[in-house]
This record gives structure tokens, C-alpha cells and sequence, in this order.
């Protein structure tokens, strides 16, 4: 077939591909990363690109998209533009994937806490006795006699008993097959590396002579919008080194249902399963370079995730998640060598993936159980994890409660005009005071967007200075030269043409306050029901903890304001950062910690909200800022 050189403006980053190949499909394998909230199926408009030159075919939809201007000027959908020539490709700013505001620490950076905004941080997490799930024993046996005449394993299994205690030790056949020429090459003295699974103990290698002074482990939070890992020494529980990265498998998708739409269709899995390997092991090389280590000396990984993101780690099938009656193919994962799903570490490196509870509430919320301590303590706690969809668990060390409410792409920049992810340019703060708007962007540049923090902070300033109700409607009798009206459509104008990258006004539309509106009112019914189920009220909370990064950086005042968190004293409601991440290492660096996982999972009850008819009165009483029932909310005073 006949081949084109692609080339991609500003990077230049070119390759070859055959005719009729998307430049979607293109930027991809030119690792050119262009947003695509879709899943390619050309309904999203967020890939648009400008062709520069050279020959192709794009899809005759494309005026419901693009201005007869931008049309003329060669803008395109990457996903529906099919190369016929070689192509000169510009990636707009708005379609980049760039410098993602990524969530690697546990808490809220101090320097970032500011009066009234930052509750009170979870001071630590819960003990676990340090007994990583892969040790290295260093062994010098004695030598066989007519009087001491066991088998070889079985020397081994002695020495080890004698060392760290009376258990069973199984052995795997590639260490058994070169056990004797080992011993007796060297000496007896051995390096044996112990894995714990399934409450047994398998010897999994023997090294010659004494290497024990070189294991590591890595915990993984493999995150629908970000890829993060540590770095552990496990001889002494050490985080050596923390890095993240945009998940690349957002070029099939932004959220779990696109990408599962993409899998289960004309993509195929593989490319879902691929990204994220390649997520990890670009983590691997960065991590080991950085700390000078090699690869070759991870021993253990702990991965993280929600239920699908579990599933395309693992490749395992994911298009029963999202179709009734919502049934995964697995929800506790077995362990694994990592190299058999092409993970860069030891070739007989172990992969651990904490199990997952339902098809929405997955191994990222067990984590942060484990994490945060809800199920050590007697004190009733909550936790929440917002993004496309909004995980709950209540309870404590008797009882644990969850559910997944459906929040949309809004809190993540999707679903709104002006809307984008936390990276480079988003406007993350927003404040209005006489008819004057302040904004800040992530990382101090020319606005492109605004992200979910941001829009937060938009509902909560438009509703204080009056310039929308309660109903999330525009005063239309209010002189303000910011509210300008498109197709008799009310929008407030957040940063002018002239400030902005684009050169494009970033404005905030009624029809974007509807949907948040929307996706708020989602996230605090399903608090709302899921307390209700259990019988308690909001005030019988005694901590309610907020994770992953969209919390990080939320203004808790504002997002109590517009009815999105309950409005309990401020001090209750706690960041714990990226909880996934943390109990992902606690289960790396702690049996006991991996056992209280599994043990989560299995005993938590996850209530379908889909199935729940108080969960639906919750949510229509919701649709107001901030609440039909204002006493609800009684410390919101605009």
C-alpha cells in the first residue's frame, strides 16, 4: 500500500503511514498526543487540527464544527480525516495534550493551603507491619552429608524457616530447574527471593551469592486521566522517587465509557491495553535512570485503578461494564509475572492489581479505604472521588457502603464550551468582585480553557454577585458588558479575545451551568442517598475525605456553596490526595495491608444507584444552587 510522511506542527515530529490512515490514528503512532473525548467517533469535535498542506479526505460533517473561515483555512477532525498525500499538520493549543497538572503527592502542598479553603489534611496513614510482598533472604547453607542427605529445595526451605519463621515454601520450575548447578556453583551461598501469594509462600528465584541489598517495588495509580508511580526501596519501606503522566489512552477516549466504546468496537482492546504499558514502563525507565537503578532490580508491582482501568491492565475483556446488568469479568485479579503482559521489570517480577468492588467502584476506592483508615476506625467516615463519575464509600471498621454516581464530563473540562483538562492554560481559579474578573491558569500562561476547579469557581461567583439565580439562569435584565448573548443565548465572558492563546473569547455558557448543575446535583444526591440508606444523617459523619487530584485543587468553600459537598464544618472534610497511589504502596510494603484490601472488597455492599428510587427524588431536589432545601445548607448565606 502507498505511504505518506505526516508531519506535526509545532513538535515536528513526523512518520510514515499508509494511505487512508486517520490523523488521529497517525499523531498516535507519531506519539503526537491530540485530545479525543470520543473515542474517534467524530461526535466530540475536540481533535480539530489545521492541514497546512498536502492531500486528504475529511467527513462532510464537518460545518457542524467549524466556520465556513475555518474551513477554508484547512481546519479538519484529526479522527474523520483520512491522509491521501503527505500532510503538513498543525496541532492547535486547544487540542494539545501538555504539561498535565498531575497529582503524585498524597496531600495538598503546603504552599498551596490558603485560609478558609484548605480543611484539615488526614495527619497519616494507618500502621501496617512492614512485610513487603516480595523479600530477599540472603542464605549460606551447609553443605549436604550422609547424615544430612535432604534435597536441595528442601535445604533451602530449612534455612529459610530458620531465618523468617515456619511456612510452607513453594518453588517455581524455572528456579527449581537450575536450583542445583546454583548451589554448588556458589558456594551455598545463596540469595533466595521470596513472593507472597494467596497466603503462601513461592520462592520465585535464587540468585548466586548475597544481592539483597537490591529490591524494589513500585506502586502504581493507573488513573483514567494520569499514570503515577513510586519508586520503593523494600528492604526498608523507602519512597525513593514519585512521576506521573497523561494516561495514553486518551487518545481513545477521555473517559472510561469512550474507551470502552472503542474497545468493544472498531479499535479493539490491544491499543488500550498497549497505552498503558507503555505508561508504565516510560514511568520504569524515568524512575530507574533518575535513582540509578536498573529495571531489572523491581520485583514487585501494586497496581490501582477503577474497574475498567484494572481490566485493560490486565487485558482482560471490558464491554459487559457499561451494559446492564453492569457485570465485569473479574473483580479479584489474580497475581501475575509483569512480563507477561509486557511490564519492563525482573522477568520473574510479580504484577499485584488490588481488587475492585463493582463496574464503577473499583481497586482506586479500595485503596483509599485501606488508605485512609475508614475501615480501621468505629467512627462512621466517607470518602469521595470525583471525576466522570463520582465514587462514594461510608462506613467503618463493621460496615462499609458504596455507589458510583454518573457525573459527566464536566468537572474534568468535557460537556462545556469552553471546557478543558487541568493542563497548561486552564483557567483554574476564578473570582469576580465589582463586575472585575481575576482568573489564574496552570502554570501561569495565556488562557485556552477553563478545568473543572475553575468552573467550580465560575457557578459559585455568578451565583454570589447575583448575576445568575438560583436556577442557574442569567439575570437578563443585568447591564453587564461581560454578558453577551449568542443565538439569544446567554454567556459570561471569563477572559477577552485579546488575552487569550486562541484569540478567542472563553466564555461560560447557561447551557455549560446547566451541566454542572446537572453533574453536582449527581455527586451530592448519591452522598445524600447513600447516607440515607444507611440510616444516618450528614452531620453523623465524623470525617469526610476528598481524593485524587480534582480535590486537590478544589476550593471547598465554593464547592460546598453550589451543593456539591455537604455543608458539614469544614474541618470534617479532609484531603488525602492521591489515596489510590498510597494504598497501592501500603499493599507493596505491608501482606497485612494487600489482605485488609481484599478483605475490603469483598465485604463492601455497593448499592446501584440506577435501581434506587430515593437516589432520583435526591437528585431532582438537587438541580438548584445549591439545593432546594436550603437547610441543607445552612452556612451558604449569597
Amino acid at each position: 500500500m502507498k505511504q505518506h510522511r505526516v508531519t506535526f506542527l509545532p513538535s515536528r515530529r513526523s512518520i510514515e503511514v499508509d494511505e487512508g490512515t486517520s490523523v488521529l490514528e497517525a499523531s498516535q503512532r507519531a506519539d503526537v498526543f491530540v485530545n479525543n473525548l470520543c473515542g474517534a467517533e467524530g461526535v466530540c469535535g475536540e481533535c480539530r487540527v489545521q492541514i497546512l498542506k498536502g492531500d486528504f479526505q475529511s467527513s462532510d460533517r464537518l460545518s457542524a464544527f467549524f466556520s465556513q473561515e475555518e474551513l477554508d483555512k484547512g481546519y479538519v477532525l484529526a479522527c474523520q480525516t483520512k491522509i491521501r498525500g503527505d500532510l503538513e499538520v498543525e496541532i492547535p493549543p486547544e487540542s494539545r495534550l501538555e504539561q498535565e497538572q498531575i497529582m503524585i503527592g498524597e496531600r495538598r502542598d503546603s504552599a498551596e493551603i490558603q485560609a478558609g479553603t484548605a480543611p484539615q489534611q488526614i495527619p497519616e496513614a494507618p500502621f501496617y507491619a512492614f512485610k513487603p510482598l516480595v523479600r530477599k533472604v540472603y542464605l549460606e547453607l551447609p553443605r549436604p552429608t550422609l547424615e544430612d542427605n535432604i534435597t536441595d529445595i528442601e535445604r533451602v526451605s530449612r534455612e529459610l524457616r530458620r531465618k523468617i519463621g515456619w511456612y510452607a515454601f513453594e518453588i517455581s520450575l524455572p528456579c527449581l530447574q537450575h536450583l542445583s548447578e546454583t548451589l554448588r556453583d556458589t558456594n551455598w551461598k545463596v540469595t533466595a527471593t521470596l513472593v507472597k501469594d494467596n497466603g503462601r509462600y513461592r520462592i520465585q528465584r535464587i540468585e548466586p551469592l548475597d544481592t539483597s541489598n537490591k529490591n524494589y517495588g513500585l506502586a502504581v495509580d493507573v488513573g483514567t486521566t494520569t499514570v503515577v508511580a513510586q519508586l520503593v526501596d523494600l528492604r526498608t519501606g523507602k519512597v525513593l522517587g514519585v512521576e506521573g503522566s497523561h494516561n495514553l489512552q486518551a487518545q481513545y477516549g477521555e473517559d472510561v465509557i469512550s474507551r470502552m466504546v472503542y474497545a468493544c468496537g472498531k479499535g479493539g482492546l490491544n491499543p488500550l491495553h498497549d497505552a498503558v504499558i507503555k505508561n508504565i514502563n516510560n514511568l520504569i525507565k524515568s524512575l530507574a535512570s533518575t535513582y540509578k537503578t536498573s529495571p531489572l532490580e523491581i520485583n514487585a508491582i501494586v497496581a490501582a485503578g477503577n474497574t475498567t482501568m484494572s481490566h485493560f491492565l490486565l487485558g482482560l475483556t471490558p464491554c459487559n461494564i457499561r451494559l446492564e446488568p453492569y457485570v465485569p469479568t473479574a473483580d479479584i485479579y489474580p497475581q501475575i509475572l509483569a512480563g507477561e503482559i509486557g511490564i519492563e521489570i525482573n522477568p520473574r517480577g510479580i504484577l499485584e492489581t488490588i481488587p475492585s468492588v463493582a463496574s464503577y467502584v473499583g481497586g482506586d476506592i479500595v485503596a483509599g479505604i485501606v488508605a485512609s483508615g475508614i475501615a480501621d476506625h468505629p467512627e462512621i467516615r466517607g470518602l469521595i472521588d470525583i471525576g466522570t463519575n463520582g465514587e462514594i464509600a461510608i462506613g467503618n471498621n463493621e460496615w462499609l457502603v458504596c455507589c458510583s454516581a454518573s457525573a459527566g464530563p464536566s468537572f474534568e473540562g468535557g460537556g462545556t464550551r469552553c471546557g478543558m483538562r487541568a493542563t497548561r492554560g486552564a483557567i483554574e481559579k476564578v473570582e469576580i468582585v465589582d463586575d472585575r474578573v481575576k482568573y489564574q491558569t496552570i502554570g501561569n500562561a495565556k488562557p485556552l480553557g477553563i478545568c473543572g476547579s475553575g468552573l467550580i469557581d465560575c457557578i459559585y461567583e455568578l451565583v454570589r454577585n447575583k448575576i445568575i439565580g438560583s436556577d442557574g439562569k442569567f439575570d437578563r435584565s443585568r447591564k453587564d458588558p461581560r454578558l453577551t448573548y449568542e443565538d439569544d443565548v446567554p454567556q459570561y465572558v471569563i477572559a477577552e479575545a485579546r488575552e487569550t492563546e486562541t484569540v478567542e473569547p472563553i466564555v461560560f455558557t447557561e447551557a455549560d451551568i446547566g451541566n454542572l448543575i446537572k453533574s453536582k446535583g449527581s455527586i451530592f444526591a448519591a452522598i445524600k442517598a447513600l447516607v440515607g440508606y444507611i440510616g444516618l444523617s450528614l452531620d453523623q459523619l465524623e470525617t469526610f475525605y476528598v481524593a485524587g487530584g480534582f480535590g486537590n485543587y478544589l476550593n471547598v468553600s465554593k464547592a460546598v456553596a453550589i451543593g456539591l459537598l455537604p455543608d458539614i464544618p469544614k474541618e470534617k472534610i479532609r484531603f488525602i490526595g492521591n489515596s489510590s497511589l498510597t494504598g497501592a504502596r501500603l499493599a507493596l510494603t505491608s501482606e497485612e495491608a494487600l489482605e485488609k484490601c481484599i478483605n475490603v472488597s469483598r465485604s463492601m455492599t455497593n448499592i446501584e444507584l440506577s435501581n434506587y428510587q430515593p437516589y432520583m427524588d435526591e437528585y431532582i431536589a438537587a438541580l438548584f444552587l445549591p439545593h432546594t432545601d436550603r437547610r441543607l445548607f445552612p452556612s451558604v448565606t449569597y
